[in-house]
């Protein structure tokens, strides 16, 4: 059964909004926001997914939303297909990719990275959103299993993948990026500058 999915205050997730997914803290995960990172040495280029290493820094904000549009739905449901995209004015390499998540087709691994480069009708870029336990916690699926993570090549930063084996899952909050009238002209500038730390080979 579908259900609206609820960001970290119980309200809708709305379809092209901006939000911070972030990584529920637990024992094994220090809650660092995600952001995108090279995964490869060469080819550089697509980018992955990492965890930030600082804990509670919110990483780079993201949109969800169904492909194609359905007419009249403006909220984000469980359980539906939908793309989910980096939003980030400052983008310094990798420009020739999209912002789309992915699931990378090309990797022979049985648990695939998640990588930027993805297409809207590609079944590769289409993610699920499940209730997990705990108030406004989630996990994200695909086709072929849960995003979860792995220590990656940056100082063992946390890489997302794609996986099922249950104890590498990802559970996240969905945090709303702050874009009323009175602070949209800080908030903006709050998310430019985190985009420039947000690159770790920047």
């Amino acid at each position: 059964m579908l259900e609206e999915v609820k960001d970290s205050n119980g309200n809708p997730v709305r379809v092209g909004a901006q939000y911070f997914i972030q990584p529920v803290k637990t024992e094994s995960n220090n809650g660092g926001g995600l952001v995108p990172a090279a995964t490869n040495i060469l080819p550089f280029c697509p980018l992955g997914i990492t965890q930030t290493l600082l804990p509670y820094q919110p990483g780079l904000p993201v949109s969800f939303g169904y492909h194609p549009n359905i007419l009249g739905r403006d909220t984000i449901d469980t359980s539906a297909d939908i793309n989910i995209e980096f939003r980030s004015p400052i983008w310094p390499v990798c420009t020739e990719f999209s912002k789309l998540w992915a699931v990378d087709s090309s990797s022979a691994s049985k648990e695939p990275a998640v990588i930027i480069g993805g297409e809207p009708k590609s079944p590769n870029s289409a993610f699920k959103i499940e209730k997990a336990a705990g108030a406004h916690t989630y996990k994200l699926t695909t086709s072929s299993g849960t995003v979860g993570t792995t220590p990656g090549a940056w100082l063992s930063a946390p890489q997302l993948l794609v996986t099922n084996d249950v104890a590498k899952t990802l559970f996240v909050k969905f945090v709303k990026v702050d874009n009323d009238a009175t602070t949209a002209t800080t908030s903006t500038s709050r998310v430019e500058k985190l985009g420039l730390k947000m690159f770790p080979f920047y």
